[in-house]
């Protein structure tokens, strides 16, 4: 399942579920893996934000040359 696909999901039920959301929340790793079966490792850190009208952020992600010179292991796709 790509990395897309699987936030697709996540923010989804998080509009449709307001305890999944708190949950989500409160504990990103719990939720996730309650949800979709999906356990991400000790290693990473997840942290779940909510945007409103007036306040958004942006996510800079991994520069690609990093993510092609780790292993699958330490940037696993969830």
């Amino acid at each position: 399942m790509s990395n897309q696909i699987t936030r697709d999901q996540i923010i989804q039920k998080a509009w449709e579920d307001d305890a999944f959301k708190q949950q989500l929340l409160n504990d990103p790793k719990a939720a996730i893996k309650d949800a979709f079966g999906v356990e991400i490792p000790d290693d990473i850190e997840v942290t779940a934000v909510e945007e409103t009208p007036d306040h958004a952020y942006l996510v800079i992600p991994p520069k690609p040359s990093a993510l092609k010179s780790a292993s699958s292991e330490e940037f696993p796709s969830w």
